[in-house]
């Protein structure tokens, strides 16, 4: 290990237990998860998972997931992962999965070299190879197919003008120099890439088997489970991988034979069937949906059912967007008003209340290892501020009052969704703004707002944290060079700014996790006057298992059940 390498894997390991002391400590483990549990004998039985919103494109290029332990972990397999071995805080660190280890950086990081695991297949049975990462990540950059994180388009040398395979032939800054070897040339230093290379875009394609926008109804798993069937990612049947094993894969237990996912399913209906946990609901989990309000009336008098409610944490913050080249947004004013007129009293309320969500004024997570620092330019209080709204909106030239759009997902009880929009529509109203309800299909609502040329005014959006940084959280929505046109472009705000573009860059170099908390703390309360966004709440995640689930817990990653480790009954 170089002095430099050192550096990067203390950085790593210091900023992960930053991340755990903030956000791990309100995660709780299942009683399922006991002594009783036997690793060895878990296999057989189908696991169904029941949720809201549809996977959406199974497709390995498309989706927005790492190593957390959500359905696409358990198909398709990376260089590096989370840990999956235990619930404790090591469950956020950054484990080998298809590589030998996390990577190994030149001197300052700008070249990352990995080695493949030996007996590492496909579902055919053939080797997975190096050439088959280097094509999956490629894919990634089509523009057929976005939806996908934006770092690798940022990092890596030609990233920003690659068309992918299809039309812009190899990547070069990728290089295969054989079958088991894997290189990245970055244009600048880049301490996190093991934490980016859980991303599912890492995932092996074999080339000859690439059907373009359709190779998600039968992606090629490098997983303990292989899709059998598809239906558009609302309903997906997951069968044993026969050429997959635990010899070559100590991160996933996967314990049932057949995993079931069914979505489009009403979030009432999810919780009273995971709450009666009778027949196949007995060996049923959710990876998207909160208990609702008639299971948390029932806990304190339901000692069985309260032990079956996991709590986790997850650095998210869920907001208003404004896209400014759209008019009255363009005018700082309008978009401070409708800071100042937010009732976030009432949006909490229609999530469920404090039980389930936390006040938010800061874009960034309220946790360290973010490098959150308080602020709230345009207090509104808990029920909003109308007076102060009122009085900007007349020095904009509204005196009269104003009309504007706010377009939402018809998903309810994710954040986005209508609930949110009618009390976001109520409080602006009180100002004086009259606010037209637009609710569109949630994989189409994602498809409209991540591309500039369909991008709303103003929108419900949520960003999660990548890894625990704060580079993940503020350089997809700010950083001018990560600007999509053709689609999955995440900075709402569309701007370009050169001072922001180079306080990334220079966030980005720190290795001092402590250091670079700071950076990102300055830099997200420097946005935070500009007004492209009014945080509204960050989540708190409560969700129920069946009674014949048995190890289930959370990761202390992203708060939700890890799939990779749950057995049936």
């Amino acid at each position: 290990m170089t002095k430099s390498r050192a550096a990067v894997a203390a950085a790593a390991v210091a900023l992960l237990a930053g991340f755990t002391a903030a956000c791990g400590a309100g995660a709780s483990t299942s009683s399922s998860a006991s002594a009783a549990f036997d690793p060895n004998a878990c296999q057989g039985g189908t696991l169904t998972v029941l949720n809201h919103r549809g996977q959406g494109n199974f497709d390995p290029a498309e989706l927005y997931t790492s190593g957390g332990g959500k359905v696409p972990t358990l198909v398709f397999r990376t260089l590096t992962t989370r840990n999956h071995t235990t619930d404790g805080p090591d469950s956020a660190k950054v484990v080998p999965d298809l590589a030998t280890d996390t990577g190994e950086p030149n001197q300052d990081a700008t070249v990352w070299t990995y080695h493949l695991k030996p007996g590492i297949k496909f579902e055919d049975g053939t080797p997975i190879k190096s050439a088959d990462i280097k094509y999956g990540l490629e894919r990634s950059f089509a523009p057929e197919l976005p939806g996908g994180p934006p770092y690798l388009r940022d990092w890596l040398v030609g990233g920003e003008a690659y068309q992918g395979p299809y039309k812009g032939g190899d990547l070069a800054s990728i290089e295969t120099p054989d079958d088991t070897t894997i290189v990245f040339k970055l244009r600048k230093p880049e301490g996190d890439f093991p934490f980016l290379a859980t991303a599912t875009q890492f995932a092996p394609v074999p080339k000859d088997k690439d059907t373009g926008t359709a190779y998600q109804k039968h992606p090629v798993s490098s997983g303990p489970y292989k899709v059998v069937s598809n239906d558009g990612g609302k309903s997906i049947q997951l069968d044993r991988n026969p050429n997959w094993s635990r010899a070559v894969d100590d991160q996933r237990l996967a314990c049932p034979d057949k995993i079931v996912v069914s979505s489009g399913l009403d979030q009432s209906v999810i919780n009273q069937r995971l709450a009666a946990g009778t027949g196949d609901d007995a060996h049923a989990v959710t990876t998207d949906t909160n208990v609702d309000a008639s299971v948390l009336a029932k806990l304190n008098g339901d000692a069985a059912l309260k032990k079956r409610v996991v709590t986790g944490y997850f650095g998210e913050t869920q907001y208003l967007a404004f896209n400014p080249t759209v008019k009255p947004f363009d005018d700082a004013r309008v978009r401070q008003a409708v800071s100042y007129a937010i009732d976030r009293e009432s949006v909490i309320n229609a999530v469920g209340g404090t039980a389930v969500a936390k006040p938010a004024t800061t874009f960034l997570p309220d946790q360290p290892a973010f490098g959150y620092t308080p602020y709230d330019y345009f207090p509104a209080g808990q029920s909003g501020d109308p007076a102060k709204a009122k009085e900007l909106l007349a020095q904009a030239g509204y005196s009269n009052g104003l009309t504007i759009t706010l377009s939402h997902s018809t998903v309810t009880g994710d954040g986005s969704g209508p609930e949110v929009a009618a009390a976001v529509q109520q409080a602006l109203g009180k100002a004086g703004i009259t606010v037209k309800l637009e609710g569109t299909a949630d994989d189409d609502y994602q498809t409209k707002y991540q591309k500039p040329a369909t991008e709303p005014g103003l929108f419900v959006a949520s960003w999660g944290a990548d890894w625990p940084s704060g580079g993940p959280f503020l350089a997809p929505i700010f950083d001018g060079r990560q600007i999509l046109a053709d689609g999955g472009n995440y900075n709402s705000a569309q701007l370009n700014d050169p001072q922001v573009n180079a306080e990334i860059d220079e966030a980005n170099k720190l290795t001092d996790p402590a250091k670079a908390a700071q950076a990102w703390g300055r830099l997200d309360a420097e946005l935070g006057k500009q007004a492209y966004t009014v945080p509204l709440f960050h989540p708190i995640y409560k969700r129920l298992y069946g009674t014949g689930v048995k190890n289930a817990y959370v990761s202390q990653w992203n708060g939700l059940y890890d799939l990779s480790r749950i057995s049936v009954k």
